[in-house]
């Protein structure tokens, strides 16, 4: 569920066309390509009167937007008005406007409506948008003084020059260069424009934009995009990382003890290099005389969190650390992506959490299958994939929804004898029940529990009725009922681990269109502008008369969870999500659901480590130890979204300021 943050839309953009003559119609077309697979299209079309329309639409295992947009610009190539109809990614419908007149812009849509009086016209920066649109800034910032325009509702946007690439397809050559665009999202956002500014393309490893017939150029466009982006991100990694000449000591720390799950006060800890070197009570601790001190003046010191569902990518790296988040699980990635990504952030050119496990993302060919290029249906294709991965030093494998049945007890064992956890989505015509009893060590997402007691009716679970069957069923399910009490033995008797990400589905649930979510009120003002506003964009569409139901069903999970955690189901905390700010929520969600702060703080510590096998050196604060370790303002053991104020971070013996570390992505402290 990687990347439904709606801001997102940055990352996916693509799209800008020359300006059409007086007397015919141009079009170009585009392809979106999604994890290696193509997933869907863009056209563009410029009428003989100037006007553009753009269709855009792609399928994510049933997921997906369709936008039909017709949109037309002023001299300066800034939009006078906007018609954008359709669906969004989660399905739900979109109409929005925009236009500017007499000097008055007006915009609405489904979670905004409002107006500025202008001396000049501004970029209006759509919230449900073609990727044409990202484009056309491009183009517009191009022609601006200084490179810069004011956008609306508010922000600015910039633009420079990164680099170019010589492509060749046959005998053709083309040359397209790079820029980068800030002000929409917490970092610089790249597109490739033609020599003559046409647009060419949008790339990443994830999803991809390019003009029809050079779809195989996407690779060499994104390892020529991540060797330009690296001199930005080795920058940062260079400036915002220190990493002391001399021991580094914390005194007078209220420490926690993730082992026995309390606060110790009056706490001395020296760290040397990237170990802990001694713990132990203030004034019983030798501190080195050449030692830098830190005086914690009571607040908490605690290990670095884990966030044991991510799909990281470039810049994520620096949200997880600001928000404490010291080590990650990877679930799913592209392998080329994740191991690059991996070896930056040890050498120490790229700011990030460490990568402390890895799970291979497979799953079966069909319509719905998931973003990753390792599809297996037979023995022989299973036997490769788990082999390959284990080469690689993968932890364990993720089985996808479209996975056959038939196939799971046979990837389980191949994957046990190789050492390796099997965990995963349960796939579609398979309960949990079932996927469990095949022996598989760990599922993901709380709502893989509620299907379980669906199944009679809800089999296919490959789409999206694998979120709207949960918000419609959840809340009508008794938790005292001997199925549940059943399924919920046997979880305990096979050592079952649940990843819940439920801070999604209280996203899906429970977000509306223009309002703020839960999840977000407590960060919301400190976000860049254009980050704040896609808060507005809502959740699942709720069907007429449902409102309550969803909100109910939100908190039916939370009870489920709770029933979990008192049965003695080991859970781990992971998000799915938004990097740093989605995990401080899930740990809110379950101190919210019932389980003591400091018991889930213990399931974000060493709890973690201990079901990624690395509790001998991460988890807790104890001498020999690796020195992931976190400063906190207040004590979440008594109030768990003070795990919200994290001031110091250190990872691997670096020391980083999470003020500073917040300023390089436009967030205020």
């Amino acid at each position: 569920m990687k990347r439904l943050f709606p801001f997102v839309f940055a990352a996916l953009a693509a799209g800008l066309l020359p300006t059409a003559s007086a007397s015919a119609r141009q079009e170009t077309r585009y392809t979106v390509i999604l994890v290696g697979n193509r997933a869907g299209s863009q056209t563009s079309t410029v009428r003989p009167d100037g006007t553009r329309e753009f269709t855009y639409e792609y399928n994510d295992r049933g997921r997906g937007p369709k936008y039909k947009t017709t949109l037309k610009l002023d001299a300066r190539g800034l939009p006078v008005s906007l018609d954008t109809s359709g669906n969004d990614y989660l399905k739900a419908p979109v109409a929005e406007v925009y236009t500017f007149e007499n000097g008055v812009a007006r915009w609405k849509n489904s979670a905004e409506a409002g107006e500025k009086r202008l001396s000049a016209n501004a970029f209006y920066n759509s919230m449900n948008g073609a990727p044409e649109e990202f484009a056309l800034l491009a183009r517009a910032l191009l022609e601006a003084p200084g490179g810069r325009l004011p956008l609306l509702p508010e922000g600015e946007a910039s633009i420079r020059r990164t680099g170019e690439l010589m492509l060749k397809d046959g005998e053709r050559e083309r040359r397209v260069v790079s820029y980068e665009i800030t002000g929409l999202g917490f970092t610089p956002d790249t597109i490739w424009l033609e020599e003559d500014g046409g647009f060419f393309a949008s790339v990443s490893a994830w999803l991809s934009v390019v003009r029809e017939g050079f779809e195989a150029s996407v690779p060499e466009l994104v390892r020529k995009q991540d060797e330009l982006e690296a001199v930005r991100i080795t920058n940062l990694a260079r400036t915002l990382a220190r990493k002391p000449s001399t021991p580094l000591v914390f005194r007078n720390a209220n420490l926690f003890d993730s082992e026995a799950g309390r606060i110790v006060p009056h706490t001395t800890v020296v760290v040397e290099g990237n170990r802990v070197k001694a713990v132990g009570r203030d004034g019983k601790v030798a501190v080195p005389k050449n030692a830098e001190v830190v005086d914690a003046r009571g607040r908490t010191l605690m290990p670095g969190l884990w966030d044991m569902h991510v799909h990281i990518g470039p810049n994520d790296g620096l949200m997880h650390v600001a928000a404490g988040v010291t080590s990650v699980r990877d679930m799913g990635n592209d392998i080329d992506t994740l191991l690059a990504l991996k070896r930056k952030i040890e050498a120490g050119e790229e700011i990030g959490p460490r990568i402390a496990a890895m799970a291979g993302l497979m799953d079966g060919r069909g319509p719905y299958a998931g973003p990753t290029k390792v599809l297996v249906d037979t023995e022989e294709e299973a036997r490769a994939a788990v082999d390959n991965f284990a080469r690689l030093g993968y932890a364990q494998i993720k089985i996808y929804s479209s996975i056959k049945p038939e196939l799971v007890p046979t990837l389980v064992k191949l994957a046990h004898e190789k050492g390796l956890r099997v965990s995963g989505h349960v796939p579609a015509f398979m309960s949990a029940e079932q996927f469990v009893g095949a022996g598989a060590d760990e599922f993901q997402h709380i709502n893989f529990f509620v299907l379980n007691f669906l199944f009679d009716e809800v089999k296919d679970t490959r789409t999206p009725v694998r979120f709207t069957a949960v918000a419609d069923r959840a809340a009508t399910i008794d938790l005292n009922s001997p199925r549940v009490r059943s399924f919920v033995q046997l979880l305990k008797e096979r050592k079952t681990v649940i990843d819940p990400t439920v801070n999604v589905f209280e996203g899906m649930f429970t977000d509306r269109p223009g309002r703020v979510p839960d999840a977000y009120a407590p960060v919301a003002e400190r976000l860049p502008p254009q980050v704040r506003r896609y808060l507005l964009a809502g959740g699942l569409p709720v069907p007429e008369g449902k409102d309550e139901r969803y909100r109910e069903s939100a908190k039916a999970l939370l009870k489920m969870i709770k029933l979990l955690y008192d049965s003695g189901i080991t859970l781990v905390a992971g998000t799915d999500a938004t990097p740093g700010f989605a995990l401080h929520r899930e740990l809110e969600l379950y101190a919210e659901a019932g389980i003591p702060p400091n018991e889930v703080l213990r399931i974000a510590t060493i709890g973690a480590a201990r079901v990624a096998k690395r509790d001998g050196e991460l988890g807790s604060i104890a001498p020999g130890k690796l020195a992931d370790l976190i400063l906190v303002e207040g004590d979440p053991t008594r109030r768990i979204s003070d795990i919200r104020r994290v001031s110091l971070v250190v990872k691997d013996g670096a020391v980083y300021d999470t003020a500073a570390l917040y300023r390089s992505i436009g967030v205020r402290p």
